[in-house]
């Protein structure tokens, strides 16, 4: 049987607004700029040193999100790069704080994108709902402002608090309180932990934040206690493989755990994270998989019951998952 990813309906949980900027994007905004220029600028090559040197490749795309219009129209853009993989929900994430540097205040730029994405949501059909993220580097206050973002846009197209960035140089203790915060209003918790550390980071991870999911969390593998936790706490792991190869995490794709982590028993779902920067997209991660591992159709629908949509949006999309393989 051949296998033809784009076909299948397909959920994305981890996907950064600021990473996924395509060459049709940059060129509305520079129609100067060339394919050969935009690779250069915007997309990683080669794997980069670590997790930090990634991130580099992130603030050329973070320098142009700083208005209204180019906000809206990353959005649309980014749906338009949903929909040519067949995804049928996205729960979307980026970071407010970073995109006021020209005079948006927080506020603003959450409204923006709430209203960019209800449009984009009807235009491709696609339902979609927002991860607002912390950073790793962020002060106490930085993480409370956006904790209480979060829960101001709670139930307006807003569902999480994510922690990101770099958890190799930053510890956790800055964003415990902003954690609690949105807990204690209702809000959803994810956090980016074992992908540039190992296996204690999602330990300290899921003690200290009561996170529900694991932004990547790859490196769970390296701890059979860890794995044990994972399976007996029901936590998914977000796992976006061609971003772990181009981050220096593993060297090549044979080499990733998606396979033993699955074998396992833990719960996963795969994702780009950053389509640009790692020059991928869901159909591309979906082919990999199936050509290296020989996953089938049916290893890729862990995801939506780990998703933080409503139920009864939920069961629609669901039977509209079960119609297909039904098929």
């Amino acid at each position: 049987m051949t296998f033809n990813p784009s076909l299948l309906p397909k959920v994305e949980l981890h996907v950064h607004l600021d990473t996924c900027l395509s060459y049709f994007y940059i060129k509305q905004l520079d129609p100067t700029i060339s394919i050969d220029e935009f690779n250069q600028q915007f997309v990683a090559h080669k794997p980069c040193f670590d997790l930090g040197d990634f991130l580099s490749k992130v603030i050329p795309q973070i320098d142009i999100l700083q208005t209204k219009s180019a906000i809206t129209l990353a959005v649309d853009d980014l749906f338009y790069q949903l929909k040519a993989d067949n995804v049928i929900y996205a729960e979307i994430r980026f970071a407010p704080l970073l995109h006021t540097k020209q005079g948006l205040t927080d506020k603003e730029v959450v409204e923006v994108v709430i209203s960019a994405m209800n449009e984009a949501s009807q235009k491709y059909d696609i339902k979609a709902r927002l991860i607002l993220c912390t950073l790793r580097h962020f002060s106490v206050l930085e993480s409370q402002e956006t904790a209480k973002l979060v829960v101001e846009y709670l139930h307006k197209g807003v569902v999480a608090l994510d922690l990101a960035a770099d958890e190799a140089r930053f510890p956790l203790d800055n964003h415990i309180a902003a954690f609690d915060y949105v807990k204690k209003a209702g809000g959803n918790l994810i956090a980016h932990a074992g992908e540039a550390k190992g296996a204690e980071s999602v330990t300290e991870t899921l003690d200290k934040l009561q996170v529900t999911r694991i932004g990547h969390g790859v490196r769970s593998i390296e701890d059979s206690e860890v794995i044990n936790r994972l399976r007996s706490q029901n936590i998914l792991l977000e796992v976006c493989p061609s971003c772990n190869i181009i981050c220096n995490i593993y060297e090549q794709i044979d080499q990733h755990p998606v396979n033993q982590l699955k074998k396992q028993g833990v719960k996963l779902n795969i994702n780009t994270d950053a389509r640009t920067v790692a020059n991928t997209s869901l159909n591309k991660e979906y082919q990999l998989l199936y050509d290296v591992f020989g996953w089938s159709e049916k290893d890729f629908i862990d995801a939506l019951n780990a998703s933080f949509i409503s139920n009864n949006v939920r069961e629609k999309l669901m039977d509209k998952l079960n119609d297909f393989y039904a098929k």
